[in-house]
């Protein structure tokens, strides 16, 4: 590994997400000028983010369920239709073949 690459200037930093009302302190190197008060009575950058896991759908239980059977039913059906137009088409085609071989027939 290379040495000298990572930062070196962690220091405390509050994240704030502002819709779900959640905000956390950690150590981070982003820059910002903001400040807010924390709990222990310190005043900390304040980061603004947002969506964090108390506001996004995933960690919240609110995502949106996919209806994979419906996805199935849907497919089902595209391939029945294709399955039947390709029989039309080789009906067709076999029709006209045996016109056109009638026609020889009737001209020799």
């Amino acid at each position: 590994m290379k040495s000298s690459i990572h930062p070196t200037n962690y220091r405390p930093v509050v994240f704030s997400d502002e819709v779900a009302g959640f905000s956390f302190l950690t150590r981070s190197t982003a820059p910002t000028k903001d400040t807010v008060k924390w709990e222990d009575g310190n005043e900390y950058p304040l980061i603004k983010v947002h969506i964090s896991s108390a506001s996004h759908p995933f960690f919240t239980g609110e995502e949106k369920i996919i209806d994979t059977e419906g996805r199935v039913d849907r497919f089902k059906a595209r391939f029945a239709k294709a399955e039947e137009r390709k029989a039309a088409l080789a009906n067709k085609a076999k029709k006209a073949k045996s016109a056109s071989t009638k026609k020889a027939d009737k001209t020799v």
